[in-house]
């Protein structure tokens, strides 16, 4: 069972960037399908950004209108998040997930398609 560690979250201002980092143990992530979700005080768990294994196909929610960049670096069992043009409303933890159905072009988009979940990042964005 894949394990998953993020960080590099933090207290940024608006208009600022921050990247998130996902390190996997127990498990080689080029064998999933990964992905980043937050959640919001008081709010459900939403969908953030997912990439295939293979890596060459990617999906995010519409609301970043490009600000986030998902990306993955299978030889260091690692995906990121970067993250531009911070929002007030970008402000939740985040979490990294892996997903294991699915074809090396799957890219899921739903909370409930993922298997395995870290612990999350504090994200806070100042305005």
């Amino acid at each position: 069972q894949v394990q998953l560690v993020e960080s590099g979250g933090g207290l940024v201002q608006a208009g600022g960037s921050l990247r998130l980092s996902c390190a996997a143990s127990g498990g080689a992530v080029s064998s999933y399908a990964m992905g980043w979700c937050r959640q919001a005080p008081g709010k459900e768990r939403e969908f953030v950004a997912s990439i295939s294994r293979i890596g060459l196909d990617t999906f995010y929610v519409d609301s970043l209108n490009g600000r986030f960049t998902i990306s993955r670096d299978n030889a260091k069992n690692t995906v990121f998040l970067q993250m531009n043009s911070l929002k007030p409303e970008d402000t939740a933890v985040y979490y990294c997930a892996a997903g294991n159905s699915g074809t090396a072009w799957y890219t899921p988009t739903a909370t409930y398609e993922y298997d395995y979940w870290g612990q999350g990042t504090q994200v806070t964005v100042s305005s």
